[in-house]
């Protein structure tokens, strides 16, 4: 039976600073659970947070991956991160260029490697 082939996900995270998303970024980037990352410097943020109503500017980072990489970057941004509870949340790539998408498979960590670490 032929390997299931692998979907692909946009990951968003917002960060306090700039400077804090990019080096998240570069990192993810780096270690290969992403193969990019967009970063958008400002937004404005309003929400609920220990019972009080916050607005605040962040930047908003997009990461590109495969859907079976979310669990280690969600952990490695996580380490990074600086807030208590950062926002990681996935939506799934419904469709895209073919060529692109075939890049992200050839930047992000190879199948086989994940697999004898998770055998392991």
């Amino acid at each position: 039976m032929p390997a299931k082939k692998d979907s692909y996900i946009a990951v968003f995270m917002t960060a306090s600073k700039e400077e804090d998303a990019a080096s998240i970024a570069e990192k993810a980037v780096k270690e290969g659970l992403a193969a990019c990352c967009n970063i958008i410097p400002s937004v404005r943020s309003i929400y609920t947070w220990k019972g009080d109503v916050c607005d605040d500017r962040e930047s908003l980072a997009v990461f590109k991956t495969r859907k079976s990489l979310f669990e280690k970057l969600s952990k490695r941004i996580k380490e990074l991160h600086s807030y208590e509870v950062p926002e990681i949340i996935a939506v799934k790539i419904e469709a895209g260029h073919r060529d692109y998408l075939k890049w992200i498979d050839e930047v992000t960590r190879p199948r086989r490697r994940e697999a004898r670490r998770a055998s392991r």
